[in-house]
């Protein structure tokens, strides 16, 4: 039996580090997840396409449904994963290869799940693979559910829903280099919850674009980040521009417009630039059984 399911990654709105409460938006850049049952019980094994990043986080994810679903002595696993999304930059890969890893050995189990059971599953399987600080509830309810939310991440709660025009674009900046949430200096960070507090109450009140440019300077300081990716975009006609997760990707979200003047400016550094837009698609199976 196998079954494959995909879901998105996602840029912050505001990072949840500092408060415990986070906001996050899809972008329509996907993992795949592709989980095959074995009857070979003693192994669940996956791989993350050809990264050679290690495959804790989705074999834990497929340990923990067929534990859940009760049988848990009946099948192993084989599980790969394709992704769109570059790794370990502040756009959710490990949010999205959760979901969509959950909702594939379901797939395979020709079983149903709730958006709330699966996210939880994906949370509790970062944790136990440490690959998260807060649970990025906020990160993970974005990729599954699509569109933008607002959470308070401790309490696992959606506090609002933010409709992201999908007829907008989204830029991403990736200068070279890597970084692992849960490498950073969390105490660190967390001295600045009453600074945060302000482009957190920006998006509870609907200012997603002032939040997410606010948010994205205050963190591109703290971590040592050059926030000027973020300004000359801002500069070049983009609706909001700021630092993502804990970087080092710089997100702009931009009418079509002015797409091609972020970009050039974007281009005359050093790095990549990606194009994609906001989902208002979350996960979704791909094929099951």
């Amino acid at each position: 039996m196998r079954g494959t399911a995909s879901a998105c990654g996602s840029a912050t709105i505001t990072n949840a580090i500092a408060t415990g409460e986070g906001g996050a938006f899809a972008i329509d850049l996907r993992v795949k997840s592709t989980v095959s049952l074995t009857e070979d019980r003693s192994e669940i094994s996956g791989k993350v396409g050809d990264t050679g990043e290690d495959p804790e986080l989705i074999e834990i994810c497929v340990e923990k449904v067929l534990e859940r679903e009760g049988v848990r002595d009946q099948f192993g696993a084989q599980i790969e994963t394709d992704t769109e999304l570059p790794i370990a930059v502040g756009l959710s890969s490990s949010s999205a290869a959760a979901n969509a890893t959950v909702l594939a050995t379901y797939a395979a189990l020709g079983e149903e799940v709730e958006p709330e059971e699966a996210i939880e599953i994906g949370i509790e399987s970062a944790f136990d693979a440490g690959a998260t600080v807060t649970g990025a509830f906020d990160d993970a309810a974005a990729s599954y559910l699509g569109g933008g939310v607002v959470t308070d991440n401790d309490n696992r709660e959606i506090l609002k829903k933010i409709d992201v025009d999908p007829k907008l674009r989204v830029l991403i900046y990736l200068p070279s280099g890597r970084s692992y949430t849960t490498e950073v200096d969390v105490e660190r960070i967390r001295f600045l919850e009453e600074l945060i507090s302000v482009p957190r109450e920006s998006a509870l009140n609907g200012n997603f674009f002032g939040a997410q440019t606010v948010n994205g300077l205050i963190y591109s300081s703290v971590l040592g980040y050059d926030p000027q990716p973020a300004l000359d975009a801002i500069s070049a006609g983009a609706e909001c521009s700021g630092l993502t997760g804990t970087g080092p990707a710089t997100v702009a979200v931009s009418k079509k417009k002015n797409v091609e003047k972020i970009i050039n400016v974007w281009n005359s550094k050093e790095g990549r630039v990606l194009r994609t837009r906001p989902s208002r698609e979350g996960a979704r199976i791909e094929n099951g059984r």
